[in-house]
């Protein structure tokens, strides 16, 4: 439940984050955030991460409802049950679901996050979930998955056929 209360609340602040950017900025206006460090620049992005596959709304939609879909069967039949794996999908799936709203609902994501002092991309608060999910289940996968939710093999040393 308490990942459940994450998620809504995530897919919440990324909403009103982009409702207030768009109801306070004009496309491609700005106001400093954190001065000198990170501003609120307001950019419609067509494509996903960097601008890639821009214009291809459908297929966007169309892969973005698979990964949540994916994620979300995993979670739902108990794939992953450790909390690090829970916590990993739970961003997956708010920030998903965020950039699905938009992208439906617009033709395109609206995103506001600049950095000032390097070249990166403008991004929102769903793209900071997909990838700290992301980063997040590579790590569960990598070091908590085998130990904590595989099924079907034994563990530990046991001589199958009960000699010692």
């Amino acid at each position: 439940m308490l990942y459940l209360i994450v998620g809504v609340g995530l897919l919440a602040a990324d909403q009103w984050v982009k409702y207030w950017v768009v109801t306070h900025l004009e496309p491609g206006g700005f106001t400093p955030l954190i001065p000198g460090f990170v501003e609120l620049f307001r950019v419609h992005n067509y494509g996903a991460a960097w601008s890639s596959f821009s214009g291809m709304r459908w297929l966007l939609l169309a892969v973005t409802c698979a990964i949540v879909l994916a994620v979300s069967y995993a979670v739902v039949k108990k794939i992953v049950r450790h909390p690090m794996g829970l916590a990993a999908a739970t961003l997956i799936i708010s920030g998903g679901l965020g950039n699905i709203i938009d992208r439906a609902r617009l033709g395109y994501v609206v995103d506001m996050f600049n950095f000032q002092f390097m070249s990166y991309p403008v991004f929102n608060v769903a793209d900071m979930c997909i990838v700290s999910g992301a980063i997040l289940g590579a790590i569960y996968y990598l070091w908590f998955y085998e130990k904590y939710d595989k099924r079907g093999t034994a563990h530990g040393n046991a001589d199958i056929t009960g000699k010692s």
